[in-house]
């Protein structure tokens, strides 16, 4: 190993980390700490042909290739035992155009860096809900965030994208070139290649009117049933989420409910602040408000208010679903599991897939549950090992309830655990035979495996 890292340090320019360095356990480093898994070297690449040295590294030895961009997944596909990680963390810059309304984003950059860059020209990329999250699997995946029913998913506004492939090559994919990778990049994971930038379209998005709405937990049945039927046909630039929420020591929460379990919702309304006060009634009317932060606020704000709630270094465990219809007995079921939230972290985020996002037909991307009208996630999130097996349990059981009322097999991809690699094609709904040939022409060896894999199809061939 040492003479194939040697070789490689003559031909990147970023830093190489491997457990002799002191900061390897810094490097090796991510998101779930429940993952610790000890890599042979960290490449901390710092333009696309670093990129390609490494992948050509890691085929040369006959490693396993791990991809981080902003290291936030769950199941750990930003890292690998005994392999190479691509770390695009440097690889963050953000170019706006405010002109033409465009980014250009670097494969590594965060919400935060975009949001940061975009703000002052009253500009946004659609998807998110914590600033800390990487733009890249967040778009390769879908992207799911407040402004879904007005702008569609983060997908929707990619104009292009630069991709290093398994050869070690950079092409550009676009809706006029490289069509088929394209298509299949957004919405298939990081099964195709290493995007090095990406470019999207930006929305108007300047001040917003949000945050969270707490209702006492008894009042859940009503304020689901309400949510369920509100947000089917409220103005397209309201977002918001439901969730569960155990009150953290925050201003706007009295000193004696600090502790107390809560329902939530997140509004988020991008229309004109004299509208805000008559949309967001029917979410007040549905049961009474008992704390709220809920104001004008910079959309950034909004997009970072919950990064202190969801740190780097807890252990994670998530499961996921695609549902159609919220039916009363899978509310029931909700509140059934709900009621047991262990920790101030954890949750279960009800997220509406309606509006512009269902305006785009399922086969015209990879993501294909254009037909589902929300994406539920059970989100297990604590500080200490020793509670592992107890939380585990709490997610697990929590899916096992709600999932014989989702009416579909498959779940969001970046939502997933590291036990859903059987879910992928699923996952991947009606498009994954597609994919799985896109594949086979783009990775026929499988190069980019650490991910929800998509298998590539058998007989066809490479371009």
């Amino acid at each position: 190993m040492g003479n194939l890292v040697d070789k490689l340090s003559g031909k990147v320019r970023g830093v190489i980390t491997t457990a002799s360095d002191s900061d390897y356990d810094v490097a090796r480093s991510v998101y779930n700490a429940m993952l610790d898994r000890r890599p042979k070297a960290v490449i901390a690449c710092v333009d696309a042909a670093d990129v390609m040295a490494t992948i050509a590294a890691a085929r040369e030895g006959g490693l396993d290739l791990a991809v981080r961009g902003g290291g936030h997944s769950v199941p750990g596909f930003g890292t690998v035992d005994d392999g190479l990680v691509i770390d695009l963390s440097k690889m963050n810059s953000v170019q706006v155009d405010p002109d033409k309304k465009v980014a250009r984003v670097g494969g590594g950059a965060t919400l935060g860096d975009v949001d940061h860059a975009t703000y002052p020209f009253g500009l946004a990329v659609p998807g998110g809900i914590v600033s800390t999250t990487g733009v890249a699997g967040l778009t390769l995946g879908g992207g799911l965030g407040y402004l879904t029913r007005s702008h569609g998913l983060t997908i929707d506004n990619l104009l292009s994208a630069d991709v290093v492939l398994a050869d070690g090559i950079q092409i550009t994919t676009s809706h006029y070139q490289n069509e088929d990778l394209f298509w299949a990049l957004r919405g298939g994971g990081g099964n195709f290649g290493v995007v090095t930038n990406f470019e999207f379209q930006l929305q108007e998005v300047g001040d917003v009117v949000g945050g969270p709405l707490f209702y006492e937990f008894d009042d859940a049945a009503a304020v689901l049933q309400g949510y369920r039927e509100y947000i089917a046909q409220a103005p397209e630039q309201l977002g918001c989420f439901f969730g569960w929420q155990l009150a953290p020591p925050l201003p706007f929460i009295p000193e004696n409910r600090v502790g107390d379990l809560f329902c939530v919702l997140v509004p988020c309304w991008n229309g004109p602040h004299d509208e805000a006060e008559r949309v967001l009634k029917p979410l007040r009317d549905f049961a009474e408000v008992k704390a709220e932060y809920c104001e004008a606020m910079p959309f950034p704000a909004l997009n970072s208010l919950f990064d202190d709630a969801v740190p780097k270094g807890m252990q994670n465990y998530w499961k996921a679903d695609f549902i159609t219809e919220l039916t009363d007995d899978a509310i029931a079921a909700h509140i059934q599991h709900g009621r047991h939230t262990p920790t101030v972290s954890s949750s279960m985020h009800l997220h509406p897939i309606n509006g512009a996002a269902q305006r785009v037909g399922a086969d015209e991307t990879a993501f294909g549950h254009r037909d589902k009208n929300f994406s539920p996630v059970i989100v297990g999130i604590w500080d200490d090992p020793a509670d592992n097996e107890a939380n585990i349990k709490w997610v697990r059981d929590y899916y096992d309830a709600i999932h014989p009322h989702s009416r579909s097999d498959g779940g969001y991809v970046n939502f997933m655990s590291d036990d859903d690699g059987h879910r992928a094609p699923a996952n991947y709904g009606a498009n994954y035979e597609r994919l799985a040939s896109v594949k086979a022409s783009y990775d026929p060896e499988n190069v980019f495996h650490v991910n929800q894999n998509i298998v590539p199809a058998k007989g066809a061939s490479n371009v």
